[in-house]
């Protein structure tokens, strides 16, 4: 999955549309990325710079990135040093996983000063390091002392020194003799991994891919036939060609269960069926939707972990206090022999005293009046004792209202935090995980709220905007108290409202305009409720839906919580591409 050689010399050759530009802003979403907004003559461009172990890449973005409010050490420097910065070269040393921007920037004096930009994509070890015109480190965003590498430190003010290269071959000056004078020295290594060891800049499942061009079987280099290595040379020269040209099938494998796997400059069939292969037309767009969702996902978690561990301990604890009430609750199920026990003692008064610690009497209750022993306190009086059983069928009979009512609270509440949670889940800016402290904080959840700083002054974002088929507006509630506003204030009564049946998501209204909604916009609308819901990664989802004017909220109900009638079910499947497609607030996704 890692981003290699040939790859990153396909998005060197995109990118140089950014050569000329300007620096328009500077931005640090996370503590190992950079991004950078370019002008040029054809407009504005974002250029993302990303050193995660995980997620080393450099490419131009056109996903909208949610930005900390204060913004770090590290990208302060990169504003002064580069802010209205002249792009003047992007270079790139044969296949190396490196790149670098060098930049005409002003100084303090007012001075032009070359400024370096140098990004290592080389997994856990990437980094992005800023040098002077005299090669000299100013600072890296990732820097490396002498306690963590003895061999290549990164410091402020070192001599900047690139990697060690190994001695492999280009792909782009590829000759038969070089090809095999390579597979020579590696004849008893599997045949992929010998690619890999030869030619520079590839990654394994373009190794791989190459080795299935020829044989299906695992052989080694030494065991490859004349006609086979003939096949493969033609392939890999095929390969730079297209690259060349920037007419490669770039390709991102997406797993049966949705997860995106790899991604390459070239088509990839190993996989067969096991994988779904979405192809497109540029490197920049292969990367920007690999990544996109996953460095959403990663980033929220991260900036909300507190908030996951605490609803997840709350639910935790009323999930155990309802456990707890129920089991009380069982207990107050013989309240009824308790008065008649009090009944029983005061019709036998005169057959026992005060004393005694058990009576024997008939009880009239049963047919044909069996005996029963009842237990008495021997320091009370026969009627005491009768007003005892009385007293404590009276507690329990007031035990059990209140504990029905407690249990369903509870099983109210336990509904509530998992719609806090799912709402989380799908939280795709700090503004959207503060809306949700808040409402956890007015619940009386959190003590405080904990904002981010800089919250009080944003905005809570509008509900997410949708475009049927047919031309009708969708809206989509993004938290609960969204969800109340959506439904019960801001939408008409002849609007539909849909919702996943007894699942945890998100209220969907479409504006009926004041007639007849058409079946289609109705089928996409709850496709659309069925992925914003807990059940998004399920095969098949009932999806309830009616007439905003028989949807009430009760009184007292926690926020999102509603009850409806004259509703009829759709069965769908959650569809991420009609979802995109139908999205009018691109910025949705932030």
């Amino acid at each position: 999955m890692a981003l290699d050689g040939v790859f990153l010399g396909i998005v060197k050759n995109e990118i140089s549309v950014l050569l000329d530009g300007r620096v328009d802003k500077i931005h640090q979403p996370s503590r190992e990325e950079i991004l950078i907004t370019f002008r040029t003559r054809e407009g504005g461009y974002k250029l993302l710079i990303n050193t995660s172990a995980g997620g080393a890449r450099v490419h131009v973005t056109r996903a909208q990135i949610d930005n900390p409010r204060v913004p770090p050490m590290f990208c302060m420097l990169m504003r002064k040093l580069l802010s209205s910065g002249r792009l003047i070269a992007i270079r790139q040393e044969g296949q190396e996983r490196i790149l670098c921007l060098d930049f005409d920037s002003s100084n303090e004096m007012g001075d032009i000063v070359r400024i370096t930009l140098v990004i290592e994509i080389m997994g856990r070890h990437s980094n992005l390091i800023i040098l002077d015109k005299d090669g000299r480190i100013i600072d890296a965003i990732k820097r490396v002392g002498q306690d963590m590498s003895s061999v290549r430190p990164v410091l402020p003010g070192m001599q900047y020194e690139a990697p060690p290269r190994d001695e492999r071959i280009s792909l782009f000056s590829l000759t038969r003799e070089g090809l095999k004078a390579a597979f020579e020295k590696h004849a008893h290594a599997e045949l992929s991994k010998a690619i890999l060891k030869s030619i520079e800049g590839l990654s394994p499942v373009f190794a791989r891919e190459c080795a299935l061009k020829v044989t299906q079987d695992e052989i080694s280099a030494g065991e490859l036939s004349d006609e086979g290595f003939e096949k493969l040379y033609l392939f890999l020269t095929m390969q730079a060609q297209q690259a060349e040209k920037g007419d490669n099938k770039f390709t991102v494998l997406k797993s049966q269960d949705g997860l995106l796997k790899d991604f390459c400059f070239a088509d990839i069939t190993q996989y067969g069926s096991l994988m779904e292969r979405i192809h497109f037309p540029s490197a920049c767009e292969t990367l920007d939707y690999f990544y996109t969702e996953r460095d959403i996902t990663a980033r929220m978690k991260q900036r909300a972990s507190d908030l996951y561990k605490f609803l997840q301990n709350t639910k935790d604890r009323i999930a155990r206090r309802t456990a707890n009430q129920k089991q009380e609750l069982l207990e107050c199920a013989d309240r009824d022999k308790l008065k008649i026990y009090g009944d029983l003692l005061m019709a036998n008064l005169y057959n026992f005293q005060k004393g005694d610690s058990a009576v024997t009497v008939q009880n009239y209750y049963e047919e044909g009046s069996p005996e029963v022993r009842i237990k008495l306190d021997v320091r009370l009086t026969p009627s005491q004792n009768a007003q005892r059983y009385y007293s404590e069928y009276r507690k329990a009979d007031t035990a059990e209202k209140k504990l029905t009512a407690l249990i369903e609270q509870g099983e109210q509440e336990l509904l509530y935090i998992d719609s806090v949670f799912d709402n989380l889940t799908r939280a795709m800016s700090e503004t959207d995980i503060d809306d949700l402290r808040i409402e956890l904080h007015e619940q009386g959840y959190l003590k405080s709220a904990r904002l981010s700083k800089g919250a009080k002054n944003v905005k809570t974002r509008p509900p997410m905007k949708f475009v049927s088929s047919d031309g009708y507006e969708i809206r989509v509630g993004r938290n609960n108290k969204q969800n109340d506003k959506l439904t019960c204030k801001d939408s008409e009564k002849l609007d539909i409202w849909l919702h996943v049946k007894e699942i945890t998501g998100s209220h969907v209204i479409i504006s009926a305009k004041g007639g007849e909604v058409p079946d289609e916009t109705i089928m996409e609308a709850a496709v659309i409720a069925a992925y914003y819901s807990s059940a998004r990664s399920s095969a098949q989802v009932p999806v309830d839906y009616t007439l905003v004017k028989y949807v009430k909220k009760p009184n007292g109900a926690k926020p999102g919580m509603v009850i409806f009638t004259n509703n009829r079910t759709l069965f769908v499947k959650p569809d991420e591409g009609l979802v995109e497609r139908l999205r009018t607030d691109k910025q949705g996704r932030d």
